[in-house]
């Protein structure tokens, strides 16, 4: 009797579980993980005889699992403190952080990156004063206590400086701790990155000026609040601002928008940390009436940038910020009159390891 009572509860919830996959709406995306999630496959006979009905079907199935996000908790937990993991889907907790295992090191990767570089330099760059700052990923600060592997960043730093030897390498690791990124997110914090902007602006010549601390009325869920899929506890966001920034304006040549520096609009995204700049656009024009007339810089970034180039801006009337994620370095030319302008090279570790990101 027992056992026929166990075999009904069994069939009805996997008859509940079937029905309210086939029959719910099919959510649009996922906010945990900040990505698209899977439609219903188009039927055909094309597609039935050739397997493909089945196979997308099968991602469908996967991402539109009734309760998926409380089972991709569920596992996380068994993951982590279960089976005694180190990560989960790559992702690794530890002392209130979360952060991405870099390793190991894709050198085809990092070649084709430094090929992207030493294009743009050759094309755009010959007459420019040229400087290039790498960021370190939160791996560099956190895996050694954590006891997970990382990438050897003595030797990435010290191939990047060999291999770009047009470019001046602003070592920024010791300019930076734990604390200058968020718990949650791959990026930096704002508001403890003064030390880096300093040592970015003693290169370039120019000043970093005071800024007030302002707070966003909406709490932080980074990138890897999703991804761990474990309860972790949303962070405060602050942005540093003064009179200079306020006055500045940001022209988007994507769209033809024009914005401020702090992009307010933003407020309600997905992703908080697109206040900053507007989030990723290719080609921006930051125009600052209190510069230096005729002075100006361009920044080649990804989206650490977003949150640095603000704390840059103070001497130059004119800053340019390219992003060759959403625009070929080949119509570059077509946005900006290259001169021998500054220029300024602001890419992450986690770029150089997955350089597919970056355009031809």
């Amino acid at each position: 009797m027992k056992r026929t009572i166990s075999l009904i509860l069994i069939l009805a919830l996997w008859a509940g579980l079937t029905a309210f996959a086939w029959f719910k709406p099919a959510s649009a995306s996922s906010d945990a993980e900040r990505r698209p999630l899977e439609q219903f496959p188009e039927i055909s006979g094309e597609s039935l005889l050739e397997g493909q009905f089945m196979k997308d079907f099968s991602g469908y199935a996967v991402d539109q699992f009734p309760l998926r996000d409380s089972f991709r908790t569920l596992n996380a937990y068994l993951t982590y403190y279960l089976l005694g993991k180190t990560d989960n889907n790559g992702i690794y907790l530890h002392d209130g952080y979360a952060a991405k295992m870099e390793y190991p090191l894709d050198e085809k990767s990092v070649n084709s990156a430094i090929a992207r570089f030493h294009e743009l330099h050759g094309q755009y760059l010959a007459d420019s004063k040229v400087y290039f700052a790498l960021v370190p990923d939160k791996s560099c600060y956190l895996a050694g206590d954590a006891g997970v592997l990382s990438l050897d960043y003595d030797a990435l730093y010290a191939r990047m400086a060999a291999e770009l030897s047009w470019a001046e390498l602003i070592d920024l690791r010791s300019a930076l701790t734990i604390d200058s990124y968020y718990r949650t997110d791959t990026h930096w914090r704002q508001e403890n990155i003064l030390p880096a902007a300093r040592a970015i602006a003693d290169a370039l010549g120019v000043s970093v000026p005071g800024f007030e601390q302002k707070q966003l009325d909406r709490p932080f869920y980074g990138v890897y609040y999703g991804q761990a899929a474990l309860p972790m506890d949303p962070e405060p966001m602050y942005y540093l601002t003064n009179e200079v920034l306020e006055n500045c304006t940001v022209y988007c040549h994507d769209n033809g928008l024009e914005s401020e520096i702090y992009d307010m609009t933003r407020l309600h995204s997905r992703d908080l940390y697109d206040i900053f700049l507007s989030g990723g656009a290719a080609v921006l024009q930051i125009t600052n009436p209190a510069g230096l007339p005729g002075k100006e810089l361009i920044v080649f970034r990804d989206s650490f940038g977003s949150s640095m180039v603000p704390l840059l801006v103070n001497d130059y009337e004119t800053v340019w910020v390219l992003d060759t994620r959403y625009v070929s370095p080949a119509i570059l030319g077509q946005f900006v009159d290259f001169h021998g302008q500054d220029v300024l090279f602001l890419y992450s570790t986690l770029i150089l390891n997955s350089s597919s990101a970056l355009r031809k």
